[in-house]
């Protein structure tokens, strides 16, 4: 039998992530989206792709939400998207309304499954799913620093002329203004990038790393969807290959960093059982500073949705 993937949620990020599902022809897939038509046409059009792509893969698309039932993976994508001069955090108590319906549906149709999350604000989504759903925090997780890492990665690589294949370097805390793309742990070919590349011009490419995301919707008028989608594919490929890969993705946080309780970005192992370990970084001291302020920000996320009662 083959594996199937839910997908809440058939705009852009969700219709990406399909098309790269079916594509590749790595599980079955379920488009949900409040939307009518908009599911079930995209769906067929992926359908009809499906000979040309070799893929026998099944693709549904549905205003309700039991057609994910037996999902191994639920994908959260649903919910309104920035506008020019948005931040993330102003679309808390639309979102949370919707990823928390979207949790629960889950929770009712796929209870064995992972859940994704893509929403934002995206670390306080993703804690609101884990509530929700009341899943297993390992097999909860969002997906940004995989996203976040990729447009770091972007940028230096443009930077040195180089190959964004032999660039390794990554982002950590909650995906918004204040997150903390690390210098410490940025390499090419084994060389510290900061012995590469000039302070002044490293400061411009993490200010363009934390700010890419508004880029786009300045261009756009609506938020960045094919990297995303890729993020969000990357992780599934670890969980169904049970690929033991370090990649960072928001987490639930026990202690580990110094934060207790919450959803942050961080690298981990995901593999089959989803979050099967968070690992620990040594940071320098102005790294710990910078996700000190960013968890305190995603803190104050939650908190906002603790008083909204959703």
């Amino acid at each position: 039998m083959r594996r199937k993937i839910a997908i809440f949620g058939a705009g852009n990020v969700g219709a990406s992530l399909a098309q790269l599902i079916v594509f590749s022809g790595i599980a079955d897939c379920a488009l949900v989206d409040v939307a009518p038509g908009v599911a079930e046409g995209k769906a067929l059009d992926l359908s009809h792709a499906r000979p040309v792509y070799g893929s026998d893969v099944k693709v549904e698309g549905s205003v309700d939400a039991s057609i994910i039932k037996g999902a191994d993976i639920v994908v959260i994508t649903a919910g309104i998207t920035r506008k020019p001069g948005m931040s993330r955090d102003q679309l808390l108590e639309t979102n949370a309304r919707i990823v928390g319906q979207c949790s629960e549906s889950a929770k009712n149709f796929a209870p064995k499954s992972i859940i994704i999350v893509i929403s934002n604000p995206l670390d306080a989504m993703t804690w609101l799913a884990a509530q929700k759903s009341g899943f297993d925090k390992k097999r909860v997780m969002g997906m940004a620093g995989v996203l976040d890492s990729s447009r770091f990665v972007s940028f230096l690589a443009a930077e040195l002329d180089a190959s964004v294949k032999d660039i390794q370097a990554m982002v950590l805390g909650g995906h918004g203004d204040q997150m903390v793309p690390l210098l410490s742990c940025a390499l090419w070919q084994g060389q510290p990038i900061e012995k590469l590349i000039p302070k002044d011009r490293l400061d411009k490419i993490i200010e363009r790393t934390r700010n890419a995301g508004a880029e786009i919707v300045s261009l756009l008028n609506t938020s960045a969807f094919y990297s995303p989608a890729a993020g969000a594919f990357s992780m599934i490929k670890a969980c169904f290959w049970d690929e033991k890969r370090l990649l960072p993705c928001s987490a639930f946080l026990d202690g580990e960093y110094g934060v207790k309780g919450l959803f942050i970005g961080v690298p981990v192992i995901l593999g089959k059982e989803g979050i099967e370990k968070v690992v620990e970084l040594e940071l320098t001291a102005s790294e710990k500073k910078d996700l000190e302020k960013s968890t305190a920000a995603v803190s104050g996320l939650i908190e906002m949705l603790k008083k909204m009662n959703i």
